[in-house]
């Protein structure tokens, strides 16, 4: 697995997502604006609900732009042992019952998923629980976490 691929693929989502929320922020804004839309009564909200769609499009527009910078700005090293994880990081979990899964520590972009040969990585971030528990930690380590009142433990198989 190549951390510099991982990271391309994620930039090239962030991209794809920033494009369709654009567009969907310019309906949403065209539809709003549209003369055909404007109230003719105190029941008539179509134009109202369109403004309120528009203005979530254009935070979501925001949200992702960020997310594309910190993510475009985040300088890639390899694992360091003395260092253990950290942000930038592509690592292996497995939980108590084997399953394994793989994570990139973003410094944003949380719940990004993309795919390398057939492998699931999904990205998280250290404002997580699991993020949090994982830096500093070392390749065999384990961490715990509480969810909703569920402890969930996992170790760390790999680091890259």
């Amino acid at each position: 697995m190549n951390k510099q691929t991982v990271h391309q693929l994620i930039l090239d989502k962030l991209r794809v997502d920033l494009d369709i929320a654009e567009r969907a922020a310019l309906t949403a804004y065209e539809t709003a604006t549209h003369e055909e839309n404007i109230a003719e009564n105190k029941y008539d909200t179509l134009g109202l609900e369109a403004s309120y769609l528009a203005a979530g499009q254009a935070k979501r527009v925001e949200e992702i732009r960020q997310s594309l910078a910190l993510c475009q700005n985040l300088t890639l090293r390899a694992y360091d042992a003395q260092r253990g994880i950290e942000v930038g990081a592509l690592l292996g979990l497995e939980d108590e019952k084997g399953r394994e899964q793989w994570l990139f520590l973003a410094p944003d972009a949380a719940g990004v998923k993309v795919d390398v040969v057939g492998q699931p990585i999904t990205v998280i971030t250290p404002r997580s629980p699991l993020g949090k528990s994982l830096l500093g930690k070392f390749e065999g380590d384990e961490v715990e976490i509480l969810v909703a009142g569920t402890r969930q433990q996992f170790a760390v198989t790999e680091v890259l």
